[in-house]
């Protein structure tokens, strides 16, 4: 019985994990998004930030670099990839 406690236990701790590490571009790049619209404002967007704003259903690879850099200059910590 302790076994398969502890096995169902291992699994609900590694399942989630395993779910995290499989982040894809446009859920990470989502979640930067989320981050500057909450903490900066798309309103105070300038640069380049609006166009990656739009781009994170269409091109995460390119904007995730220009949130990430829009985040760290605001001192926002960026969230974990996995």
């Amino acid at each position: 019985m302790r076994k398969l406690v502890s096995i169902a236990l291992g699994a609900a701790i590694l399942v989630p994990a395993v779910a995290q590490a499989q982040m894809s571009d446009g859920e990470y790049c989502s979640r930067l998004s989320y981050l500057y619209r909450t903490y900066v404002g798309a309103n105070r967007a300038s640069g380049n930030v609006p166009e990656a704003l739009a781009m994170c259903d269409t091109n995460p690879a390119a904007a995730i670099p220009v949130l990430e850099r829009a985040l760290t200059d605001a001192q926002i910590d960026l969230p974990r990839r996995n």
